[in-house]
């Protein structure tokens, strides 16, 4: 699999269904596959999207290291992992988000698609755009913090 880059906008229909990028799915998905991602919850009110594969790595990685006698762990489990859900993208390219996700999500008409390597993130434009004007202290901060990073 490529790497997942990028920034796209796409409109969320009526139905809950949002076109996903071109780019992205010949990244994804090769001929004669099932079209299948996993689609959860994440921690700043956007969805996360997985492949199958990426998706079994992180989850066993979680489970392994969560404790069910934990309330942190159970935290985390009831947020990331249990909402999780497969979607499969039709013969349009469009996946359906589950109602409880676009939610969540607060996903109206207008949203960014985001590859983040190795998964994408799908915000609700507005919610993103607050996102990013309310963390540019933080962003600074952060990127100065990688300065051990060379090139």
């Amino acid at each position: 699999m490529e790497l997942l880059t990028g920034e796209y906008r796409n409109t969320l229909d009526e139905k809950g269904r949002i076109l996903f990028p071109t780019k992205l799915r010949n990244e994804l998905f090769q001929e004669n596959e099932r079209n299948v991602l996993i689609i959860t919850q994440s921690f700043d009110h956007c969805l996360w999207l997985y492949t199958l594969e990426e998706w079994k790595k992180l989850s066993s990685k979680i489970m392994e290291t969560a404790s069910p006698f934990n309330s942190k762990n159970n935290l985390v489990l009831r947020h990331f992992i249990g909402p999780a859900q497969e979607v499969e993208l039709d013969k349009a390219g469009r996946i359906s988000i589950p109602q409880s996700l676009r939610s969540f999500a607060n996903l109206s008409k207008d949203c960014v698609v985001l590859g983040i390597n190795k998964y994408i993130e799908l915000w609700d434009a507005e919610t993103y755009q607050k996102y990013l004007s309310d963390n540019e202290q933080s962003l600074q901060e952060a990127a100065e913090a990688l300065s051990s990073i060379s090139f």
